[in-house]
């Protein structure tokens, strides 16, 4: 709380966004909250249930009044959260999307229907790219491998800044409730991320679509009242990724649980989001973090895009894979993230410190020379 003005101004001066400032400050407070629950031999969860870090409303004066001891002491981590995997712009939904020749053929799933078929997923995030034809087109050919799955699935639809004004988004919107093949897939819906770029987000009131579908910010997520500037344009929902800080999700949920108290509704939520967390410390903290503020599913797309833990030493592998034996396996020549009908284990995060009963082999770390 003392640091944080010092780092806006110092940030700003230096012209960065606000988002790009806060990635530092949120790795230095989860090493500093890993130290602290290490000291008292706490697990993150303890600590929060104990507000052992003293997290105040100091910074937040739209929460002056409540009692944020007695809502960090009724947060209820689960040991089980499920995947919500990422179907990207140009991810293959069945192998016809795969051209000749262009498989890594490395054993792990390639296409949607592959990953459905190995992890039994059933959580998803659909990203959008801003051509409402395109848009349909491509939610039709997932619509046609999600809707083969024999019981029900859950989505989100990640607009991903594509979109200029709420209007755009909205001719989506209607555009899929026009689309008979997309029936299903549409009421699988959650809510819709981000669809409206950074810049215009907070021009326009959002209403006229979240009042259909329930709309969040993620990349305007920017300073600590920002979900407050956003509740007053429509959006009902803000993410949560470690990047933005610990700190900073606890005091949105403390929002949440204060709004929806005074309007006696469920209306205002927070959904957990990957920015390519890898395994190792990243991912467990993060997975930590979601479950910690009431998360049930959370995006995970860092695991598809390293090899997983197979960078650092086979030592570091086996010490992890050890420590979380729910949350990782042995297999295709690395330990990498597990999945179980589609959820991860988590509950090995449950030790003290900051969700790792391991630690990264400092001594086989390579340094890494950067010129600006």
């Amino acid at each position: 709380a003392a640091a944080t003005p010092a780092i806006a101004h110092a940030a700003e001066a230096a012209g960065l966004p606000p988002l790009v400032a806060s990635f530092g400050p949120a790795q230095l407070d989860k090493a500093i909250l890993d130290a602290l629950t290490r000291h008292h031999g706490v697990s993150i969860f303890e600590a929060a249930r104990t507000n052992l870090f003293d997290l105040t409303t100091a910074l937040t004066p739209d929460l002056e009044g409540f009692d944020m001891d007695a809502f960090l002491a009724n947060l209820s981590p689960q040991p089980v959260i499920a995947a919500r995997h990422t179907v990207g712009m140009v991810d293959p939904i069945t192998s016809a999307d795969i051209a000749d020749g262009a498989r890594v053929d490395d054993g792990l799933p390639e296409t949607l229907e592959e990953v459905i078929r190995a992890t039994n997923v059933d959580h998803f995030k659909l990203k959008v790219g801003g051509n409402v034809e395109a848009d349909i087109a491509r939610l039709s050919a997932i619509a046609g491998v999600l809707d083969k799955l024999p019981t029900r699935y859950r989505a989100t639809l990640d607009g991903n800044e594509q979109y200029a004004t709420v209007d755009g988004i909205a001719a989506l919107w209607d555009a899929m409730e026009e689309t008979p093949a997309l029936e299903r897939l549409r009421g699988s819906i959650l809510f819709i991320e981000q669809p409206i770029a950074r810049a215009k987000a907070f021009s326009e009131d959002v209403s006229s679509l979240s009042n259909r579908k329930p709309i969040e910010i993620d990349e305007s997520d920017g300073t600590l009242d920002a979900f407050v500037e956003a509740k007053a344009l429509g959006y009902q929902g803000v993410s949560s990724k470690s990047c933005k800080g610990f700190y900073k999700a606890l005091l949105n949920k403390a929002r949440c649980t204060k709004w929806n108290a005074e309007e006696g509704t469920n209306r205002y939520f927070m959904s957990a989001e990957d920015l390519t967390t890898q395994a190792g410390l990243a991912v467990q903290q993060d997975l930590a973090l979601a479950t910690l503020i009431g998360c049930t599913h959370v995006e995970r797309n860092g695991h598809h895009y390293v090899n997983g833990l197979s960078a650092v030493s086979r030592e570091e592998q086996e010490a992890f894979l050890s420590a979380h034996s729910d949350l990782y396996e042995d297999s295709h020549g690395a330990v990498r993230m597990s999945f179980f009908n589609g959820r991860i284990g988590i509950g090995s995060l449950d030790g003290p410190g900051f969700a790792s009963g391991a630690m990264p082999d400092l001594e086989a770390m390579r340094r890494c020379h950067y010129t600006p």
